[in-house]
């Protein structure tokens, strides 16, 4: 019984501590400097992953009970093992790494979370080794990670799983980030993920790695990099923090209503299929957003019920000569120009040849 009562002083004392100080958040904007991270579509993850982190903190810091510390504020390169170092220094609560997705494939796409544990599928121990790979671009990474090679599955096999109650926290956390993702902001949901990330497993606390989508699929890029999109992820990242805290603290920081704005995605015009001569099976593939829509004109200069080879010699010296083929002969042309006032001197051309009733037409 006395046994007892200690451990219900503890509890209750670790309560009322954790009401009264703030909570401590590590936030972290995935790769910086030297490693842009996934570069598709012309998106670069680096930039992408600092935007939403940042605006996730600015809505968090309006209050009081929020302590962030950010890994990176600006584009530099910061080390796995110094943003694990940084968060446990800072004896954060919760740890949030941003990051994008990419493929070889143009047509994967959604949100997922990961945090630590082993991996469950080939698919996404590909997505660790991408995540992991930054280790390369360290100095002395041998020595700093001790062996850790995010390429070899029987990495996997050393990694310990966090501990219980941490690994559930994570769990719970990024289970709310999904549920945000897929209710509020509509967006796919791939789900929650257990994967052997060093970032996570270096670092003490509950801690989720956020892939706000693929910027390897066209449309999906073009939502992460709007401004609307970023913003977006930013609100219900924000708010998933906030229910986190509340259920972990048992505190009740008023909740905030997301405003969730579609960004205006111009899709690419497709070409036109269009088909030549009235004849089904001669079709020609044409990018109707490369044709111009300005008017042209040329000169007309004959008429021949016989087609006449296009040489200087047939029309009296002229050259530059082009032909439209007519239901009774062919019509024949000299020069060509975006306005009449520049076919002018062309008429004055072709009539000093002895063309006489050359004239002007609209070159359709």
């Amino acid at each position: 019984m006395k046994k007892f009562l200690v451990i219900v002083t503890i509890l209750l004392s670790m309560l009322s501590e954790a009401q009264d100080r703030k909570f401590k958040l590590v936030l972290d904007a995935g790769h910086g400097g030297k490693d842009p991270g996934a570069q598709k579509n012309g998106c670069i993850e680096k930039e992408i992953a600092l935007d939403v982190v940042l605006q996730v903190g600015q809505l968090l810091e309006k209050y009081p009970d929020f302590n962030i510390k950010y890994t990176r504020k600006t584009d530099v390169f910061i080390p796995l093992k110094d943003r694990a170092k940084i968060a446990n220094d800072f004896e954060a609560n919760l740890f949030v790494s941003v990051h994008c997705n990419s493929s070889t494939s143009p047509n994967p796409s959604g949100s997922m979370t990961l945090v630590m544990g082993l991996s469950r599928s080939n698919l996404n121990f590909e997505i660790a080794k991408t995540e992991n790979a930054v280790i390369f671009q360290e100095d002395d990474y041998k020595k700093n990670y001790k062996g850790f090679d995010p390429n070899n599955p029987s990495t996997q096999i050393g990694l310990k799983i966090l501990q219980e109650e941490t690994l559930l926290q994570s769990i719970a956390f990024a289970s709310e980030v999904q549920n945000q993702f897929r209710n509020t902001m509509q967006r796919k949901d791939l789900g929650m993920h257990q994967q052997p990330l060093w970032v996570l497993d270096a670092t003490v606390m509950p801690g989720v790695l956020i892939e706000l989508g693929f910027l390897s699929n066209l449309k999906e890029s073009k939502y992460i990099n709007s401004k609307e999109g970023r913003h977006n992820f930013a609100q219900v990242i924000a708010l998933a923090i906030l229910k986190y805290k509340n259920q972990l603290f048992e505190t009740n920081t008023p909740l905030f209503e997301p405003k969730i704005v579609t960004p205006v995605i111009v899709e690419e015009p497709k070409p036109e299929l269009v088909t030549i001569k009235d004849d089904p099976n001669y079709n020609v593939v044409v990018d109707t957003t490369k044709v111009s829509t300005e008017k042209k004109y040329k000169v007309q200069i004959s008429f021949s019920a016989k087609k006449i080879e296009l040489i200087p010699s047939n029309f009296k010296g002229l050259s530059n000569i082009t032909l439209t083929e007519e239901a009774t002969g062919y019509k024949y042309y000299y020069g060509a120009g975006s306005t009449k006032e520049a076919c002018k001197k062309l008429v004055a051309e072709a009539k000093a040849k002895g063309y006489t009733s050359a004239f002007i037409v609209e070159d359709k």
